[in-house]
């Protein structure tokens, strides 16, 4: 019987060890370990999530020699190992940011209708990013339905393109003052709801039908950002096709170590450094804090494949059954440069 510290049983990624190589297959098999995963900059461990790494830098039980380097050396925010003290001073200045401007925020609580939605039938290059929240107040007479009473639509560089009060097709029981700042005079006459839902969705569609923005080769519609978009898209009672969706809720890398979603709020204040939502809660704040976690993950560099899904038809068989014999007698380092992610690295937009 193979011994668990046997060097060959041990996995190229995650370092876990195992008593058989058959043992180690079944591992990368259902792992799917791959170049897109968080890294420690230190030992070059693989994390499923920014959250793992974070525990392992600095959780109750960290590696001391990966601890030791991150205190010295090691940014709070993106958790990168610089190769200095000084190195790591003149990158978090860049790597912390700081809030949307207040004055913005407060003149946007009082805001009416700002609209600059066209349809530019992709003469852009490269797809669009766009960025939408919205706050919803209370219905029914329990008053815990929610109904959509406000959008924000951003485009990257924070610009607002998209602004309106919506008015619920439903009355509304309760305004949720404390957190959404709208009052009834707000929603007396504002833009319908099923105005909005149009509108959005032709924007977000950008001239393109449906079934090709689903098909392979995509189109011209615009890539949206948000935090918990099922949510926002289905309270405004808007379609869209998942593959143009990029939410920092169900974003694996940004996920907690339970697979459960962080809050906005904590991504915000973890990973690009200052606080929201902090009283009444402004939908142009969240735009800006998602877009700005898009872009932060969209900038990770990280080794081109040319097939780097695990779903990729020319994936497929890389771990298959009929293989295990073959797959038994690769070292790990080799089962590694065989795995692929199960999911849609955000670098992959810029490629």
């Amino acid at each position: 019987m193979e011994c668990a510290d046997n060097p060959r049983n041990k996995c190229a990624a995650c370092y876990r060890q195992f008593n058989r190589m058959e043992h180690l297959v079944d591992h990368m098999r259902t792992s799917f370990h791959s170049v897109h995963e968080p890294t420690c900059g230190v030992c070059k461990k693989h994390c499923r999530s920014f959250e793992s790494l974070r525990e392992h830098l600095i959780g109750p039980l960290p590696k001391q020699e990966c601890r030791n380097a991150f205190n010295i050396r090691g940014c709070k925010f993106c958790l990168a190992i610089l190769d200095s003290p000084y190195a790591l001073r003149v990158h978090q200045d860049r790597c912390q940011l700081s809030g949307v401007n207040h004055g913005i925020s407060a003149y946007m609580a009082n805001l009416g209708l700002r609209d600059s939605l066209t349809i530019d039938n992709g003469y852009s290059r490269g797809p669009e990013v766009v960025a939408l929240a919205c706050k919803t107040v209370g219905g029914g007479s329990d008053r815990s339905l929610d109904l959509c009473a406000r959008v924000c639509i951003i485009d990257e560089k924070e610009n607002i393109i998209f602004h309106t009060y919506v008015k619920p097709p439903i009355p509304v029981t309760n305004y949720r003052y404390e957190t959404t700042g709208i009052r009834p005079e707000h929603l007396r006459d504002a833009m319908p709801l099923r105005q909005v839902q149009r509108k959005v969705q032709d924007f977000l569609c950008n001239g393109e039908p449906t079934w090709k923005i689903r098909s392979p080769k995509g189109g011209k519609a615009r890539i949206l950002v948000g935090h918990g978009l099922d949510h926002d898209l289905d309270k405004m009672q808007v379609e869209y096709p998942p593959k143009m969706i990029r939410d920092t809720a169900k974003y694996p890398p940004l996920m907690k170590t339970s697979k459960l979603s962080n809050s906005l709020k904590y991504l915000t204040q973890a990973y690009l450094g200052y606080d929201i939502q902090n009283g009444i809660q402004d939908p142009y704040e969240d735009c800006v804090a998602t877009m700005r976690l898009y872009v932060r993950m969209r900038r990770q560099v990280h080794r081109r494949q040319d097939y780097p899904l695990a779903s990729d038809p020319q994936n497929r068989n890389n771990f298959a059954s009929w293989r295990q014999n073959e797959l038994e007698r690769m070292s790990p380092e080799e089962m590694l440069a065989i795995s692929r992610s199960d999911y849609y690295c955000w670098c992959l937009d810029s490629a």
